[in-house]
């Protein structure tokens, strides 16, 4: 499957979707670390598409079976303020172009049966695992820096506080608002461009997590302002 064939298949697929999780509401970049690339034989990052029931709102409850085969992540949202984003070419005109930074957990689905050979046009076609998310309180970018963005770091506990994960957020293509600047060169390249209010995901900063019956997850972002957290519940 070449990437033009995977990424028709996923607008099929998002077509499908659509009645039952309503409108497209942003997209999904992944594959934003090296050895995700590596792994699936890719030489750039994919996107995908979020729709609007996707999204649900600090400390949700959601069935431990939401998907075929579901994993956790630490990730992080942001809200497009301006069309000038579409033109944005540093970190820092990223950032002047949003409106917020919003906590996020994606709560993703591997979709393919365990072993199978994936690649990016496979991780493409199934809306690179795109299926819910949990969304924290959002920052106002005006209270941001690119670079705190950068230096960060993303905690993931249990229900109980142990720690499960700790990364800084330069593990996200070395700064996370590059991943926001890929996705723009690549609507770009296919005469789209994003619009103001459209969300984005912009990574995982973690390994994935398989969910418990009966278990939290809550990812805490030390080193923004009022250190935000979001929280997941499993049943």
């Amino acid at each position: 499957m070449t990437l033009e064939e995977a990424l028709c298949t996923q607008a099929k697929l998002v077509a499908r979707l659509e009645p039952r999780l309503g409108p497209r509401v942003g997209y999904k970049v992944g594959l934003t670390h090296p050895a995700l690339q590596q792994r699936f034989g890719a030489t750039a990052p994919v996107r995908g598409v979020l729709l609007e029931k996707m999204l649900l709102p600090d400390g949700a409850t959601v069935p431990v079976a939401y998907g075929a085969r579901p994993v956790v992540e630490a990730d992080l949202l942001v809200r497009v303020g301006s069309e000038e984003v579409n033109a944005a070419r540093t970190p820092g005109e990223a950032l002047a172009a949003l409106k917020e930074v919003i906590p996020f957990i994606e709560l993703a689905d591997l979709a393919m049966a365990e072993g199978a050979a994936l690649n990016a046009a496979l991780v493409t076609a199934v809306n690179v695992g795109a299926r819910l998310g949990v969304l924290g309180p959002p920052l106002p970018v005006a209270r941001l820096d690119p670079v705190v963005l950068e230096t960060m770091e993303v905690v993931v506990e249990d229900g109980t506080g142990r720690v499960l994960a700790r990364t800084p957020g330069s593990a996200v293509l070395g700064q996370p608002l590059n991943a926001l600047l890929w996705l723009v060169q690549e609507l770009r390249r296919r005469g789209e461009q994003l619009q103001p209010g459209d969300l984005v995901s912009l990574g995982a900063f973690s390994a994935p997590l398989t969910p418990a019956p009966g278990a939290s997850i809550r990812v805490r972002y030390r080193g923004l302002p009022g250190e935000p957290q979001v929280t997941v519940t499993f049943r």
